[in-house]
């Protein structure tokens, strides 16, 4: 039997699909920034606002996104935007994530004046300059947010249209979840899917199975973003299962959220059983402390999953990467022949 150690799982390839860019900042990053920009920083030193930043007070996921105002408050310029994007995908790499999807919402970029699509291009550049510089394919999804309204939404949702051939792969709806249903924004869905954008939705984090079944059914989500609550509703994850929904999952950020009240709890083990299409992801490396490594260490930990489901969960990755055909399979086949190579 393979022993699982840190070593074997940064070899291990992978593919990471649900990473916020503003959730995934340097430490360091947001001071040199913030002395840059004259935005005074909540600690003094890169240690302490690392420790600063990791979430560990949240009574519920609306708790979690205060932080968010701290890496916002120094990515309103170009030139930040696109190093923190090279920054996050050559983090990555060294962790032998192979593809990336990082998704933000531009329109919380713009408070200095940047317009939407400067955003996107800056992003997209320091993913360019991280692919030629470390070999990691990244992408980009599109978020808006629950609480803006359907317009606002439809206005991002074409704005990931208009990048669709440039880098953009997705639009995606995030933010506080109770309270705030995907329905209203289904329109926006609706235009993405129609112009060829591939679609996922945050679901089943900060509120229950009934709020999954809005992203399945209204906004025709091909992969819901943690889904950690659809194990309440029988139905709907046998439904899940059949249309071969992949699920973004986040172990550390729902414990964090309370989605889920330990590592222990969390369903993930149970939709592994039932064969779903589970990746795991880092939500938000800033905000959660963690690395895509740390979050296949406290998997295989907790659930005990050895060395053929922690592969199987890497290949899923690539299955469900938002790419061209052709580019996907390729990848997967890369991926798969490292896997061998580990394997033997």
């Amino acid at each position: 039997m393979t022993a699982i150690t840190r070593t074997l799982l940064e070899r291990l390839p992978k593919a990471e699909l649900h990473c916020h860019l503003d959730g995934s900042v340097r430490p360091a990053t947001l001071l040199e920034l913030g002395r840059e920009y004259g935005v005074r920083m909540p600690r003094d030193d890169a240690e302490a606002m690392r420790e600063y930043m990791i979430v560990r007070d949240a009574r519920s996921l609306e708790d979690y996104l205060t932080r968010f105002d701290v890496t916002l408050s120094v990515m309103q310029h170009a030139d930040a935007i696109e190093r923190i994007a090279y920054e996050l995908a050559a983090d990555a790499a060294r962790e032998g994530v192979m593809y990336l999807e990082t998704r933000f919402a531009p329109c919380l970029n713009d408070r200095a004046g940047l317009e939407w699509g400067g955003v996107l291009e800056a992003s997209l550049r320091g993913l360019a300059r991280a692919e030629r510089e470390h070999g990691i394919l990244g992408r980009v999804i599109v978020c808006s947010l629950r609480h803006l309204s359907p317009e606002m939404s439809l206005e991002l949702a074409r704005l990931a249209v208009a990048y669709r051939d440039r880098g953009v792969v997705a639009f995606d709806l995030a933010g506080g979840e109770a309270g705030h249903p995907a329905a209203p924004h289904a329109a926006a869905f609706e235009h993405a899917r129609s112009h060829g954008l591939h679609c996922t939705c945050h679901a089943g984090e900060g509120a229950g199975a009934a709020s999954v079944a809005e992203a399945v059914h209204l906004c025709h989500a091909e992969r819901i973003g943690h889904a950690t609550r659809l194990i309440e509703d029988a139905a709907l994850t046998d439904e899940v299962q059949d249309e071969g929904i992949a699920l973004e999952i986040c172990l550390t950020s729902n414990v964090q959220t309370h989605a889920t009240a330990s590592y222990e709890s969390h369903p993930l083990r149970r939709y592994m059983e039932r064969g779903m299409r589970v990746v795991l992801n880092t939500d938000n490396r800033l905000m959660s402390g963690v690395t895509l490594v740390d979050e296949y260490d406290v998997a295989a930990r907790t659930f005990g999953l050895d060395f053929e489901e922690l592969a199987g969960l890497a290949l899923n990755g690539f299955d469900a990467a938002f790419l061209p055909d052709a580019e996907r399979a390729a990848l997967r086949a890369t991926a798969a022949a490292r896997i061998e190579a580990l394997r033997r």
